[in-house]
């Protein structure tokens, strides 16, 4: 979205395996559950984690946070990359509520042979789990597959409390108590299933609980028997890709039921054990980065912090853990590396840790640079002593740590046009050609949709700066460093100040490595018509914009002229059409607080179409009052 303030006042405060094993590899399979931040930002339905909301435990999916989907991108405020969740190895599904395809890929990823089980039978009886209780209940869960499990993180209302209630929660967790004793390392005994019904009945209470009701001792008391039996058996340790699936689901059942705390010792056991030759091939690698979320959603936990204080060598497990495998960086695996430093970095912020934590983040800083392979791990320390520990950066050598990052990382520099200049991680010439042919050829097919007489009034934005990343890791951890942005999304326009001398607008992209080897730059043309549509169609910054909802033509029309300009038919949107689910005028209501993915990118893009296509005279009508600043107005004509 377009930026509150002039991007020079931002604060730096902060693979995809393939698109299916890892995109975001943090953004976290779940948003935080109460992360604070003075800067506003949107609504939890971007992508990973919330900076400034309450959310709770999440699905198979990243719960999204500010951000845009990966067939949308979008604008928004810069807000603090310290808030961002580890990196998952989720694909980059940010819808708010996971999607059907991104649930079934992650089984595919977390759960391997029973993959195509799931795929195949996605259909589930719902009655099966609701209309249900005791043995009968477990029985249910057991014999269903994994991908009809995983559809009930969607469950709303008398579903939710049938299935979810805490008397049901309580017959499944100590059904995985007695399952788990005898887990014979894989999915045979459907403990993944008990698992993740589980994870869902968790997720749906946080999100709904007036819905389901309150979960009070009882569920703890089994939830920590269940816990218990899982991580004391021996096939629990079992270094195989049939135990990494469900080893990671119920390192994630951890942080769900907030047993953070309870469960230090296994993390720190986890991180202990790991061994790269032995833990990626099997998948292990991917389980093991769980332990990330349950040490950073700790932090929003009763007693975490004392815990670590009380005993602190979960802080040189970490520090080991980073030290010893920094010969993962540069690889498919960085990330493990990278949320490792991260993480041990957060603990900083408290003053009786700081003289453990200090000296172990100099370490890693001393080990690393910001040129290199090394760049992630440097990036990392600097992220997080820059938000927690800053008048300290000399002592890390990480003082002026977005310029020198910026000038080590974004080597590439190309004028597109005089008003068009690209700034790239790795694009060679053919690729810098191809986007400035795509940026600059959708100049004349905007003006022909928008049909603006040149720039709205105080508007000095006369040139773009595109920054393109390598890749959408690059992006997650490079783009927060540098710009102090929150990076779990699609992409980000920043405009800043339209009305001051020197304020440079800019956008945030990478390139989408799942599509290699064809060369794509994800969220491209969407994003340029942000800046388009800023600068012609919309008076002011992003603050002014948004007085009034308009919401249903920001992220709509970027969406349509980007699908419309390529020429590609836009599905997901024409599918969700035939499904009714919204009125125009609940559309033109849309704002940043009360929507999702779905809304706001597929209706927001039906809503535009439909008017330009049926109504152009009242979109040429609400347009004059957009461009005048007339944000009433543009309520009345709407």
């Amino acid at each position: 979205m377009r930026t509150a303030r002039p991007l020079t006042q931002i604060p730096h405060v902060a693979k995809l395996l393939t698109l299916i094993l890892a995109l975001f590899v943090t953004v976290g399979l779940f948003a935080p559950r109460a992360q604070a931040t003075t800067e506003r930002t949107r609504p939890d339905f971007g992508g990973g984690s919330p900076a400034a909301t309450s959310a709770g435990p999440a699905g198979l999916a990243p719960r999204p946070a500010v951000g845009d989907t990966p067939d949308a991108g979008g604008k928004n405020q810069p807000v603090p990359a310290r808030d961002r969740a580890p990196f998952s190895t989720a694909s980059p599904d940010r819808s708010d509520t996971p999607s059907a395809a991104h649930r079934q890929a992650e089984i595919v990823k977390t759960f391997g042979a029973a993959a195509p089980k799931a795929l195949a039978e996605q259909a589930c009886n719902i009655p099966d789990f609701t209309g249900r209780t005791g043995s009968a209940l477990v029985q249910a869960v057991k014999a269903a597959d994994l991908g009809c499990i995983n559809s009930l993180f969607n469950l709303v209302g008398t579903d939710a409390r049938g299935a979810f209630r805490e008397a049901q929660m309580v017959s499944v967790a100590d059904a995985l108590r007695d399952n788990a004793a005898a887990y014979p390392g894989d999915n045979s005994t459907s403990t993944g299933q008990l698992v993740l019904f589980l994870r869902a009945g968790y997720f749906v209470q946080w999100y709904h609980a007036s819905d389901v009701g309150t979960y009070g001792t009882a569920l703890q008391t089994s939830i920590r028997g269940a816990l218990d039996s899982f991580f004391n058996s021996a096939h629990s340790r079992d270094v195989t890709s049939a135990n990494a699936g469900t080893l990671g689901e119920a390192i994630t059942l951890i942080d769900s039921a907030q047993e953070n705390v309870r469960y230090l010792p296994v993390v720190k056991r986890l991180l202990g054990a790991y061994d790269a030759a032995t833990h990626n091939p099997t998948n292990m690698g991917n389980a093991l980065n769980s332990v990330f979320t349950v040490l950073w959603r700790g932090h929003q936990t009763t007693g975490f912090v004392d815990a670590v204080a009380a005993d602190p060598s979960v802080l040189d497990a970490l520090y080991s853990f980073a030290s010893a495998n920094s010969g993962l960086l540069g690889g498919d695996y960085t990330f493990l590396v990278y949320n490792a430093t991260r993480e041990l970095g957060r603990f900083v912020q408290y003053p009786v840790l700081q003289s453990k934590v200090r000296p172990l983040l100099k370490g890693l800083a001393d080990r690393s640079s910001p040129t290199g392979n090394t760049a992630y791990q440097w990036a990392a320390v600097a992220e997080m002593t820059d938000a927690y520990d800053n008048g300290n950066c000399s002592y890390y050598g990480t003082c002026d740590s977005a310029a020198r990052l910026k000038s080590a990382v974004l080597t590439v520099s190309y004028t597109c046009s005089q008003s068009i200049k690209i700034l790239a991680q790795a694009l060679d010439a053919t690729q810098l050609a191809t986007a400035c042919t795509s940026l600059t050829g959708q100049d004349a097919y905007f003006h022909g949709v928008a049909k603006d007489n040149g720039p709205v009034a105080d508007d000095r934005n006369t040139t773009i700066e595109v920054v393109v990343f390598h890749s959408s890791f690059d992006y997650g951890v490079f783009a927060a460093s540098i710009y102090g942005i929150n990076t779990d999304n699609g992409g980000m326009y920043l405009e800043g100040k339209p009305n001051e001398v020197g304020n440079q607008p800019r956008f945030l992209a990478y390139e989408a490595e799942w599509a290699r080897p064809d060369f794509q730059v994800w969220n491209l043309n969407h994003e340029y018509t942000h800046y388009l549509d800023g600068r012609f169609d919309m008076y002011g910054d992003f603050d002014a914009g948004v007085t009034t909802p308009t919401i249903w033509w920001i992220e709509g029309f970027a969406e349509y002229v980007s699908y419309s300009y390529r020429k590609v038919d836009y599905d997901a949107a024409i599918s969700a059409a035939g499904l009714h689910t919204y009125k125009l005028s609940t559309l033109f209501d849309t704002t940043y607080e009360n929507t999702d993915t779905e809304r706001t990118y597929r209706w927001g893009y039906l809503a535009v179409r439909y008017m330009l296509e049926q109504h152009r005279a009242d979109v040429d009508a609400v347009l004059a009052k957009y461009r005048a600043g007339d944000w009433n107005g543009a309520r009345t004509v709407l």
